[in-house]
């Protein structure tokens, strides 16, 4: 460009000295610029000024310092430049981590956002007008590397081993997945709401337990209401569990007591006292005589619903924090706080209990289940299947092997960030049975997460936003229409679900 400038001033007449004066201004001013923008970097300008040694190759340092003039900048420069831009340090260090054919699938796929599988990924604009690079929400530096970090989100997918934060999942929604809003609002409790969950074979029934040893039963018809709140626990509500016909409510507490409440009067008919704390309980689904509850002395204890008697007991290798039966009653699943899972033989007419396997998790870090929970058949193994989720985020997905007394083996697995609270998941009975495996979880970022196990890559399928605490509870109601979630401030949400093609068409 500046050869073809000179030779146009040279073909026509000489201009005055005063341009000349101008011009050249301009040019040192340039290369000013020029020489401060090379030496800026204080990296480049030390090796450039790097004295040779006497048996140094000319060449060699010639050559060395052509490149050091040509390389980018420093790493500092570029992070004080998109700090200035408001970006943050962590968002800039996923975005230099990024594949190599990031840049390619992002710019022909839609912008989505900030789920735990891929926060602080940077995605383009969805507007032509905005900035280049839009940085997705995080919940804070820390997790944001947690996230990053392949050693956290590292899952085992049908034997294979993959990266559950390597590439954002660009696809819409499905339809079984749209919620149309809130259905319903509960915010009287004042403490956090540990556990829910629907009446048995009821849509419309709901209860919740909380930190402050107070049990609610709420109507989530048209018109919901609290119809009774059940005084009586003075610590924590840790679990309970309805009877079959939904007359009587069995609850565990810290503690130390087991108390049996009729819903319908809204009294405690029975305190069934224990020397440690209460952590799980469940009716048998066959026999409701029978009361299992777990509790943190290493045992499961078999009541007699009627007298409130001991009739068996088993020990196990720690605390046992979370249970479920299987549709028949002939097996007890469990988990410890050492994250080990248990099958256990339980006889419908004696209540008697027999360990049959036991199933160790590899890692090493150890960490407590705080959710057992067994569905009848599943498409994807081919029969019944146990979820478990542990307080360090690691979702487990068995297949159930009932001829086998239960035993159990792990088809897939998905590690999400770990948990502070006990934070609980439950299947999604309506859509599980559609294309792949679906689980639904709350999180310490105060949503509620929608998750495929059997994709290799981003499981995260959709998320819902209306929680400002980290959300607890989950549960789905016998319709399958509705899904109430709680967190820690004590706000339960229901949500309802948009109806399907089929119903809206007709």
């Amino acid at each position: 460009m500046a050869e073809q400038t000179s030779a146009a001033v040279n073909d026509g007449e000489p201009e005055p000295r005063q341009n000349e004066h101008h011009q050249n201004h301009n040019n040192n001013k340039s290369n000013d610029t020029d020489n401060e923008r090379s030496t800026s970097d204080p990296e480049l300008f030390c090796c450039l000024l790097q004295p040779a040694t006497a048996e140094g190759d000319p060449e060699y340092i010639g050559i060395r310092r052509l490149l050091l003039s040509r390389k980018a900048e420093a790493g500092v420069l570029r992070r004080r430049d998109w700090r200035c831009n408001g970006k943050t340090y962590v968002a800039y260090r996923n975005y230099i981590s990024r594949p190599r054919n990031w840049e390619r699938d992002s710019l022909r796929t839609p912008s989505l956002q900030s789920t735990p599988g891929n926060s602080g990924r940077w995605f383009p604009s969805p507007t032509p007008h905005g900035t280049r690079w839009s940085e997705v929400d995080s919940l804070s530096s820390g997790r944001d590397l947690q996230n990053a970090n392949p050693v956290y989100n590292h899952r085992t997918s049908f034997g294979s081993s993959v990266s559950d934060s390597d590439r954002p999942r660009h696809c819409g929604v499905e339809a079984a997945y749209s919620f149309v809003g809130m259905h319903c609002i509960f915010d009287q409790c004042k403490a956090s709401v540990t556990v829910l969950k629907f009446g048995h074979m009821s849509s419309d029934l709901l209860a919740y337990g909380a930190s402050d040893g107070t049990l609610t039963v709420c109507s989530v018809s048209e018109n919901p209401s609290v119809i009774k709140q059940l005084n009586g626990h003075s610590k924590d509500v840790t679990d309970f569990d309805f009877t079959s016909n939904n007359q009587y409510i069995a609850s565990s507490s810290l503690d130390k007591t087991v108390r049996v409440w009729e819903i319908a009067k809204g009294i405690c008919i029975r305190v069934i006292y224990g020397v440690s704390s209460q952590l799980c309980i469940r009716f048998h689904p066959v026999n409701n005589n029978f009361l299992s509850v777990g509790n943190a002395n290493k045992e499961i204890n078999v009541f007699n619903f009627s007298t409130g008697r001991v009739i068996n007991r088993s020990i196990f290798d720690s605390e046992v924090t979370s249970m479920d039966h299987d549709h028949t009653g002939h097996l007890l699943f469990c988990g410890d706080a050492q994250g080990c899972i248990y099958s256990v033989n339980m006889n419908s007419h004696t209540g008697v209990l027999s360990r049959s396997h036991r199933y160790r998790s590899s890692s090493r870090h150890k960490s407590a289940v705080t959710t057992v929970q067994y569905r009848s058949f599943s498409l994807l193994a081919r029969g019944p299947v146990l979820l478990t989720c542990t307080q360090d985020g690691n979702l487990s997905f068995f297949s159930v092997a009932l001829e086998i007394k239960g035993y159990l083996t792990l088809r897939c697995s998905l590690k999400l960030a770990p948990r502070i609270h006990k934070i609980q998941a439950s299947f999604c009975p309506l859509l599980s049975l559609e294309k792949g495996e679906f689980i639904v979880a709350g999180s310490e970022d105060s949503n509620v997460y929608f998750y495929d196990l059997t994709k290799p890559k981003n499981t995260c399928v959709n998320k819902l936003q209306g929680h400002r605490f980290p959300v607890m509870g989950i549960a789905w109601n016998h319709g399958e229409n509705l899904l109430a979630s709680s967190d820690f401030y004590g706000i339960v949400i229901v949500w309802k679900r948009e109806r399907s093609h089929q119903k809206r068409n007709t």
